[in-house]
């Protein structure tokens, strides 16, 4: 009888080890968080500004999941993603708001005062995107050096190829963002012409002295700003997420700062930490319920 009694509390201890543990598991489950991300050196920032204050304030176990712009629409709005704070709008990645209407929600802007467009070094004889019909071709082999294929700024540049008649003679480079700026501080250390596909914020507008070229056609659109956008449901199914998610915002200056530490050698998330713990105020401001 005793064996019997001693076995009876042993499986009884190991059933409640049991529900103990699954217990637990579901509870990490819900706070999980996938965030979707293009790598722009500006989304690398806010990207990770938001994974530190996700696990460091909120206890979150954040998934973050590097793709190009299609594959990163198309993430959050079937589900697999929970949400990115990378989509630049009105202009740049119009296409992808069309093909998944319906299939998301857009919280709004995270920052204000973007813009894409050709960029070139200040000290290049050159205005505008017209400009690039004359001569001006010769010296960089008529090639413009561009980010990731797929990018919405890719696809307006090119437009701007058909819309400024240049595609008989001019070449979009495949590239990436990585790629395109250490071309770009090559070309520019030895005072080398080059053209570029460029955005704003972006540190190497703090590194270097850069122009855009002026875009009378207005195939880049304004001034843009960048939107955080989630998938449908995530209101529900995690209230603390989505309201972290909505209120995140923050400047220009605050993305350079940290795409600056990182372009000096500081981890993404080095560079986020400290940001994050030097900027309490903005941090709680995000926090508040």
């Amino acid at each position: 009888m005793k064996k019997k009694t001693w076995l009876t509390a042993l499986s009884a201890l190991l059933l409640v080890a049991v529900v103990a543990g699954c217990s637990s598991a579901s509870g990490g489950d819900s706070k999980k968080i996938k965030l979707a991300y293009v790598a722009w050196d500006s989304e690398i920032a806010s990207t990770n500004v938001v994974k530190e204050v996700f696990e460091q304030k909120l206890g979150y176990k954040v998934e973050m999941l590097q793709v190009d712009a299609g594959p990163m629409w198309a993430g959050v709005s079937d589900g697999s993603a929970d949400a990115m704070v990378a989509a630049w709008l009105p202009t740049t990645h119009a296409s992808y708001v069309q093909k998944y209407e319906g299939k998301f929600e857009d919280l709004g802007p995270n920052l204000e005062g973007t813009r894409t467009g050709l960029v070139v070094p200040a000290y290049m004889d050159i205005k505008s995107i017209d400009d690039l019909n004359d001569a001006t071709g010769k010296a960089v082999d008529y090639t413009i050096i561009g980010i990731e294929p797929g990018a919405g700024l890719m696809i307006s540049t090119e437009k701007a190829l058909d819309e400024y008649a240049l595609r008989d003679k001019w070449t979009l480079l495949e590239s990436s963002s990585a790629a395109m700026t250490q071309q770009l501080q090559k070309a520019y250390n030895n005072q080398e012409p080059i053209v570029v596909t460029g955005w704003t914020p972006h540190w190497m507008f703090a590194k270097m002295d850069l122009k855009y070229l002026d875009d009378p056609k207005n195939v880049y659109g304004g001034d843009e700003q960048i939107h955080t956008v989630v998938r449908q449901g995530l209101k529900a199914e995690d209230a603390d997420a989505y309201a972290f998610l909505d209120k995140f915002s923050w400047t220009p200056d605050d993305m350079a700062a940290v795409m600056i530490q990182i372009q000096e050698g500081k981890s993404p998330e080095e560079a986020a930490k400290a940001w994050v713990e030097a900027n309490p105020d903005k941090v709680d401001a995000w926090l508040a319920k």
